[in-house]
């Protein structure tokens, strides 16, 4: 028997509709359900580091737009051997302020090595503000000793060194709570801007065969120049 067209083009038809009906609704908690047991939840620890740096960055943000930063940078930048402070104990001469807000400045621009350098400098002549920093840096890098080791300078030692009372567990609540409020509702405190980035990657880079690695030694007239530039836009 001869097929016709007809009767091959009906054997070959395939069903548009299917007699069970495909739920969209159910395959998308399928996916869900899936996506739940694969995520990986952070660990406590990691949660504290992110909170961490995150403080870290709205403070320096606060200091970098403080009054009279430029000012104490430009102060800093005349010091012949600021790094000396720190080899031989001495702060007479050193602008502390200013260490604080260059260290400020180098974290917010990715140097956190000099960072920690020019923090320990500050901290070193009795900057609690630095040691704060230093305490949030060691958090962010999960390094708990290092954290711990700055809290008990912040809260002890450094007060009882020049004479003031420690503060208490509410002042420094007080100053996360902040952090964390500025963190989530925004803050007029600006980071920093590329021509500032640009000095300190200037400054990094200085000396013939410097190595991206070695600490950035201190700052110079032009970057005081554009952190006049900076804060004078606020």
């Amino acid at each position: 028997m001869t097929s016709t067209i007809d009767d091959l083009l009906a054997d070959a038809y395939v069903p548009t509709t299917s007699p069970d009906r495909f739920d969209v609704g159910a395959a998308l908690r399928r996916l869900a359900a899936d996506a739940a047991r694969n995520s990986v939840t952070p660990s406590p620890d990691m949660v504290r580091a992110a909170r961490a740096g995150q403080r870290l960055s709205v403070v320096s943000r606060w200091i970098l737009n403080g009054p009279g930063a430029a000012e104490h940078i430009e102060r800093l930048a005349v010091d012949p051997e600021p790094e000396a402070h720190l080899r031989d104990g001495t702060t007479k001469e050193l602008d502390v302020h200013g260490a604080l807000v260059f260290a400020c400045l180098l974290h917010l621009t990715g140097h956190p090595e000099s960072a920690q350098f020019w923090w320990q400098l500050a901290a070193g002549a009795s900057s609690r503000a630095a040691a704060y920093c230093l305490h949030l840096h060691h958090l962010q890098l999960g390094e708990s000793r290092e954290a711990r080791h700055w809290y008990h300078q912040l809260t002890h030692s450094i007060s009882m060194a020049d004479g003031s009372a420690p503060p208490d567990d509410a002042f420094i609540e007080g100053l996360e709570t902040v952090a964390h409020y500025v963190r989530a509702n925004g803050s007029t405190a600006y980071a920093p801007t590329g021509g500032l980035e640009g000095e300190v990657d200037r400054l990094a880079s200085r000396g013939e065969g410097s190595s991206p690695h070695l600490i950035v030694r201190r700052p110079d007239q032009r970057l005081a120049d554009q952190l006049h530039r900076f804060t004078g836009r606020h």
